[in-house]
């Protein structure tokens, strides 16, 4: 799912920045959204490869702008599908298509968060997902996903809207979750923080 031994140019420019946790405001709230003083600048590109970077030494599938602190609303991805076929790129001002109810397929899924650091619960989304929003130069794109890049896709797109996959879950295993990332995250902080190390990052 890294895509470890195929590093992205971007993981090779960018640089980690520590990824927020569960707690903190930024995660609480909508993100504001990239404006024409943002697209096609050096700062928002670095906030790209910054982005891409961070994820890989976290083994991430993709991440959101507000898990590295930053309030925009802007995701990347880099991940394999359920077929094995590698997508990456970053969105900005993603709005996800809602079916209609009598159309979607929701299918239970394993997820975690990296913000959310060690566990993994199992969350029902929608089997196929269209997100539409913009490019770093601000031309449209439309992104579309079926089985685990639909599910990455409606997660981050949560993550913008101040949302976590903890709020889709009861109660009792919201309480295991956070009880089991409070056994895991110093472990999972370390191996991010090795792997970061050993990329000279």
């Amino acid at each position: 799912m890294t895509n470890e031994g195929r590093l992205l140019p971007e993981v090779e420019r960018g640089a980690v920045r520590r990824i927020t946790v569960v707690g903190e405001d930024v995660l609480r709230r909508r993100c504001a959204p990239v404006t024409r003083e943002h697209f096609g600048t050096p700062e928002l590109a670095r906030l790209i490869d910054d982005m891409f970077a961070t994820n890989h030494v976290a083994h991430g599938a993709a991440i959101a702008a507000n898990q590295v602190g930053v309030d925009l609303q802007l995701f990347v991805y880099d991940m394999e599908d359920d077929w094995g076929v590698r997508h990456t790129g970053a969105i900005a001002n993603p709005v996800l298509d809602e079916e209609p109810l009598a159309d979607r397929r929701l299918v239970e899924g394993m997820e975690g968060c990296l913000s959310v650091p060690g566990p993994y619960k199992a969350v029902a989304r929608a089997d196929h997902a269209v997100v539409r929003g913009q490019d770093m130069d601000g031309a449209p794109l439309v992104v579309e996903g079926r089985g685990y890049f639909a599910r990455c896709l409606q997660h981050e797109t949560d993550h913008l809207y101040g949302r976590l996959y903890l709020d889709r879950l009861g109660k009792r295993e919201r309480r295991d979750a956070l009880r089991e990332m409070e056994e895991l995250r110093d472990g999972v902080l370390a191996r991010r923080a090795a792997l970061a190390e050993r990329l000279g990052k």
